[in-house]
């Protein structure tokens, strides 16, 4: 009897690549399982503005190299996240040299600076970045999310960030990323806000769906639309951060300490139908990444609940597949 459990990523060979987020401690704890399941990583946040850019005239790419290192040594490709975001910024990009705010175009300088250093270090290693996270407010009457960027830069912000990065890696895939995307009036502000990006020459390359669902939302149907509209722009389409909560957004229970049968049945029947939907639409989608590897860790847990475990993957504690896992390969 072979009980030996199948590659996650051979399993969609030919259809899309498998990724997962890691950092230094996942990959030197399970390095191995990772390698074996994931063809794609993303760094969950060591390759983020305050981590390797915590102060102006210092770099610190320590972890973000040994991760790089790690993918290269296992023929791992690299999504890299995440450039210019209004969170995990260095408090140190806003101030002026007298304390005071940054104006304009020192601000507009420092955001180039860093974008050029970053992807000029791992030019030809990255394949594809995330250039620009959570621009649009979810909030139905105002399109732009109110950020530092955007106060300081204005709406230029975006497209001045996507010229950086190509300019430094014309080979690199740049993607606008962004969460409730299935959700409709946000959805439509991230398709009319990519498609100005576009119309104006921008070097656009992808849309990055994050997947943080649960086991009760969005429906497929919610799903199937989001994908279609972004598709109709002629662009790739990565899922980024997927991971399916075991609870909606309002539950705020915290007395599970396993999930019910009820909740593991549903999960198995989410990531079967998901899969399935992703791979009716392969021509576009071109790689789906889990917000983690296994459930040991992932940052569900204690979000937006405090004390609270969440068991959102395809792997459980052990590392040992889940009953939904067989329905993914299957």
């Amino acid at each position: 009897m072979n009980n030996k459990v199948p590659n996650l990523h051979e399993a969609y060979n030919g259809i899309f690549r498998i990724g997962a987020a890691v950092s230094t401690k996942t990959i030197r704890s399970e390095g191995d399982f990772i390698a074996l399941h994931y063809n794609s990583i993303t760094a969950e946040n060591q390759m983020k503005f305050e981590e390797i850019h915590p102060e102006e005239e210092r770099y610190t790419f320590e972890a973000a190299d040994e991760i790089m290192d790690f993918a290269l040594q296992n023929g791992i490709a690299v999504r890299g996240h995440t450039m210019v975001w209004h969170n995990q910024t260095s408090d140190w990009v806003f101030e002026g040299p007298s304390g005071g705010p940054a104006d304009k175009e020192l601000v507009l300088l420092r955001m180039q600076e860093h974008i050029r250093t970053v992807a000029s270090r791992y030019k030809g290693k990255v394949y594809a970045w995330d250039v620009v996270n959570e621009a649009i407010e979810d909030k139905a009457d105002l399109v732009m999310r109110s950020t530092k960027w955007l106060d300081i830069l204005g709406e230029d912000y975006i497209r001045h960030a996507f010229e950086a990065a190509h300019e430094a890696d014309p080979n690199a895939l740049l993607f606008y990323n962004d969460y409730n995307e299935t959700e409709p009036v946000k959805r439509d502000k991230i398709y009319n806000l990519v498609r100005s990006l576009k119309e104006k020459g921008v070097p656009i390359h992808g849309i990055g769906m994050q997947g943080h669902w649960n086991i009760y939302g969005p429906s497929l149907d919610e799903i199937r639309q989001a994908i279609e509209l972004y598709a109709s722009l002629d662009l790739e389409l990565h899922i980024t951060e997927l991971d399916l909560s075991m609870f909606q957004f309002e539950d705020k229970r915290t007395d599970l300490l396993v999930p019910t049968e009820q909740m593991v049945d549903l999960q198995v029947q989410r990531y079967e139908d998901i899969f399935r939907l992703f791979k009716e639409y392969r021509e576009v989608i071109t790689s789906v990444t889990f917000w983690g590897a296994a459930d040991n860790y992932t940052w569900l847990d204690n979000f937006p609940v405090r004390g609270r475990k969440n068991w959102p993957f395809l792997f459980d504690g052990e590392l040992q597949p889940k009953k939904a896992f067989w329905r993914v390969i299957g």
